[in-house]
């Protein structure tokens, strides 16, 4: 794995666990000599991940919208910054610089990308893995309902274990660089109708 795509918020949230984790995961990334992927902010969790990564010796990499530019004020300091048209632009090319995402805690930009990467996933189109880095817990109610969806059969168990989850940056990225795509499953039910 060359370079870990890392979902976060533009905020730094309520409580300090959070940038000192995502201080941590950018460290952590570079000391295993890969670069970090990210959605090119200079605020909140997003610039504290870079910044680390940066202070670390590493290559950061960050995809904006031009639309986004000023509103979460880009980092001038990264190895590239690589400006798009849009979102959507955004999301594939952050994917396709990327060896696999880790989401740490943000809002609903950050849930709408994991989303999209497990269901990616889930479809076939990448193999990638993808992790959650639950700090302090802020996960905790997402992951349930995953586990919900499986019991209820909207989600299958092997699609379950798509995401990685763990509270600590190196444990999830052991988990990373040791995940192997599942066998493709089926991910429509036909027992139901």
């Amino acid at each position: 794995m060359k370079r870990i795509c890392v979902f976060c918020g533009s905020s730094a949230g309520t409580r300090p666990e959070y940038s000192e984790q995502a201080r941590l995961l950018g460290i952590a990334i570079v000391r295993r000599g890969m670069g970090v992927v990210y959605g090119g902010g200079s605020v909140g969790l997003m610039g504290v991940v870079a910044d680390a990564a940066l202070a670390a010796g590493g290559e950061v990499h960050g995809v904006i919208p031009e639309r986004l530019m000023e509103r979460e004020l880009d980092h001038r300091s990264l190895t590239r910054m690589h400006v798009v048209k849009s979102m959507h632009e955004r999301k594939a090319l952050m994917s396709e610089l990327s060896d696999g995402f880790v989401a740490l805690p943000g809002g609903m930009g950050t849930l709408e990308e994991l989303t999209e990467v497990l269901t990616w996933s889930q479809l076939g189109l990448h193999q990638k893995p993808v992790g959650l880095l639950d700090v302090a817990g802020y996960y905790d109610q997402l992951t349930a309902f995953f586990d919900h969806a499986v019991r209820e059969r909207f989600l299958h168990p092997e699609h379950r274990r798509i995401l990685l989850t763990d509270p600590d940056p190196d444990a999830l990225l052991d988990r990373l660089q040791a995940w192997r795509p599942l066998a493709q499953v089926k991910w429509i039910d036909q027992r139901s109708s």
